[in-house]
């Protein structure tokens, strides 16, 4: 059997063999273990000795967001004494879930972190300046600095917001890397600007973008990455990581993809009917998580949709990658004979001149159909500036949705409800009661 400390540049067919060696193991674990999947095990008949290749995890029903909320104590595999962490996930979609993790799942996490950074090329020289939340049980967070520490690398852990403390912590002591949300890094260029600061003399040369899409399916740049590198010679690479899963998929140098972590996790993306999708069509990404102590999960549906590519990476390494979030199918907007996915509305407002900021909030109306009202910070708010917003939706959507400005404070408290821990812009009321 193979090591796995250089599994991403193995051939397709040694890569398999290593995870069906992990998946056997996972569930011997689970069997013996998790209540949540002992039941389901039981309940469908399912003879874990039959799952022997990755194509016969398809005898084992899906596991939903839903059943992690439902019945979420049953997950933990592992007396609660053994449970170093408690984290959660954001709420984004739906109540949190906690995630609880041992002293070997803390590993896991930092061991994920330090491929991926690796896999950006981040070297042990290198000084990260993290842009986020290490506290509220943010996962996320921890996984960034423990990876960090195990790369070598320097850290310095400003948090999020501020950018006059960003900007002065950039000059004195002078990071080469930021982790941070994109449109974050938007706000440092505006501050930049109108405070006489050139960012192309600072010592930050690349960028690790988290929470956001920075590129389109065809790996271009969209309209958020086009106005940093336009303004910024930054070097973006862009990720994709859940709470849930436990790992990250990171994009290389060549900036085609987030590398699949094959010994951490498998993958299957899947349509509506639970099938595998055809190589090139968007599907649901679905995992099952591998080398995980207090909460594994056996075909997790995360909600995103995104294109796998199995070809060869120009990097050497021969690890599916896949393609930015296409849309979360909880935020798939039908608006009037319009279906939009929240991603592609966002880029869309990033090319707007005449707004600073935005969040989108999502409602059902008297008929039952989905409306959209746009909250928006301007640049100035004047008729001229509502006359170019209005015509640009018109131009772009073909049906113009509602529009309501708003201060920096009052955006401030809807991306940020109840001191949240990131920027939330998609906002669904439409789920909530009518009265």
């Amino acid at each position: 059997m193979k090591t796995t400390s250089d599994i991403k540049f193995l051939r397709q067919p040694e890569i398999r063999e290593i995870q069906e060696k992990k998946l056997q193991d996972l569930l011997v674990y689970l069997d013996s273990n998790s209540p949540y999947y002992q039941k389901i095990f039981k309940k469908n008949g399912i003879d874990i000795n039959r799952i022997r290749h990755l194509e016969d995890l398809t005898i084992v029903p899906l596991t939903s967001k839903d059943d992690l909320q439902q019945y979420n104590d049953e997950f933990l595999c592992v007396p609660k004494s053994s449970v170093i962490e408690y984290t959660s996930t954001s709420g984004t979609l739906g109540a949190p879930v906690t995630i609880s993790l041992t002293e070997k799942d803390l590993q896991r996490l930092a061991y994920n972190e330090f491929k991926s950074f690796a896999c950006a090329g981040g070297l042990p020289e290198d000084i990260f300046q993290l842009m986020l939340t290490l506290d509220r049980q943010f996962m996320a967070g921890m996984a960034y600095y423990s990876g960090i520490r195990k790369l070598g690398a320097g850290i310095i852990r400003v948090g999020p917001g501020v950018p006059s403390l960003q900007w002065e912590t950039i000059l004195r002591l002078k990071p080469t890397v930021l982790v941070a949300v994109p449109s974050f890094i938007l706000k440092l260029i505006q501050y930049a600007a109108e405070h006489s600061i050139d960012p192309a003399t600072s010592s930050v040369k690349k960028a690790i973008c988290i929470g956001e899409n920075i590129r389109q399916t065809d790996f271009s740049f969209n309209v958020l990455g086009k106005k940093i590198t336009e303004s910024w010679n930054l070097k973006l690479f862009s990720t994709y990581a859940s709470t849930e899963m436990q790992t990250a998929f990171t994009e290389c140098e060549a900036g085609r993809g987030g590398h699949h972590q094959p010994d951490l996790v498998v993958v299957e993306l899947l349509n509506e009917q639970g099938q595998a999708v055809q190589n090139g069509e968007a599907g649901e990404v679905t995992i099952t998580t591998l080398g995980v102590e207090g909460m594994p999960l056996l075909r997790y549906k995360t909600g995103d949709l995104c294109i796998a590519h199995e070809e060869s990476c120009s990097c050497g390494r021969h690890t599916m990658r896949l393609s930015p979030v296409i849309g979360r199918k909880k935020q798939m907007i039908k608006f009037k004979g319009t279906t939009l996915f929240a991603p592609a509305l966002f880029d869309l407002l990033a090319g707007m001149e005449d707004i600073r900021d935005f969040a989108a909030e999502v409602f059902s109306n008297e008929i039952g159909t989905d409306e959209v009202l746009l909250h928006l910070l301007p640049v100035k708010n004047s008729g001229e500036s509502d006359h170019r917003i209005r015509a640009y939706l018109q131009a772009k959507l073909r049906v113009t949705p509602q529009i309501r400005y708003v201060t920096a404070e009052e955006m401030q408290a809807l991306q940020f409800p109840g001191n949240g821990r990131k920027p939330v812009k998609f906002i669904d009321r439409r789920n909530l009661a009518v009265g």
